[in-house]
């Protein structure tokens, strides 16, 4: 085990998954949005081409990759993310369904192909600029967390890009900027169909959204019933406890 590991690495479980992935501190550890997002996108089952945009260690690609036998291909512009989640692929033994890709997210649709893939996901970063308090991240986290490298708009006309005509892209991101996240989808050809809202506790504000369009669809948005990660005892609440380690009831 030990040889898979870097400097203060350490391999991780995907619970519900029966995966393991490596995760290092100090260079931005998954989080929630990236399981929900993986649980929330459409994805074809059998066949097809999924993309992952923004993939740091490669968190999205693995969780989907329990949910289909499609091909998928992640996207990282960050060297070090990028070969966390080539060890991660490789330790599951699932180098022949997925394919890890270094590089900027906005030069990659002429080097993957237009309008080829049946699904694209992404969990950009959230925040519009570095803040003066934020300064002293380290670089790993800044690009992850800040529109350093790239736009939210930016994200979303890529996936357009790459999506065939009809296909999905599902992104995850704070309720904040949902006026600015359909107004993209809009301007770059990717109709919203499916929105659902993510709440701390039930009685707190939404603290993120999940959101899914179609390229080229027709008006119809639906608004799912609401997700609540913790119970009122400040336990995992049941969709939740299904979500993470498979339990069900």
């Amino acid at each position: 085990m030990e040889s898979w590991l870097k400097d203060d690495e350490r391999l991780d479980y995907l619970l519900a998954e029966d995966l393991r992935i490596i995760q290092s501190p100090s260079v931005f550890a998954f989080s929630l949005d990236a399981v929900l997002l993986a649980k929330f996108a459409s994805i074809p089952i059998s066949r097809g081409q999924i993309v992952d945009l923004c993939s740091g260690n490669g968190v999205i690609p693995l969780f989907l990759s329990t949910r289909t036998k499609a091909k998928i291909i992640g996207v990282e512009i960050q060297e070090r993310l990028y070969d966390m989640a080539v060890r991660s692929i490789h330790y599951n033994g699932l180098e022949e369904q997925i394919q890890m890709i270094h590089g900027d997210v906005k030069e990659v649709p002429p080097l993957l192909g237009i309008e080829k893939y049946d699904t694209v996901t992404c969990n950009p970063p959230y925040f519009l600029d570095l803040q003066s308090s934020d300064k002293n991240l380290n670089e790993h986290f800044t690009i992850a967390r800040h529109e350093v490298m790239l736009t939210l708009d930016e994200a979303v006309h890529v996936a357009s890009r790459l999506l065939k005509q009809g296909g999905k892209a599902a992104f995850v991101h704070r309720p904040g900027r949902l006026l600015d996240i359909i107004t993209s989808m809009r301007n770059h050809r990717l109709e919203p169909k499916r929105i659902r809202f993510i709440y701390p506790k039930m009685g707190k504000e939404a603290n993120m959204l999940l959101i899914e369009g179609i390229k080229d669809g027709k008006p119809d948005l639906k608004i799912l019933p609401p997700l609540y990660v913790y119970d009122d005892d400040n336990q995992y609440t049941a969709e939740m406890r299904e979500i993470l380690y498979g339990e069900k009831g």
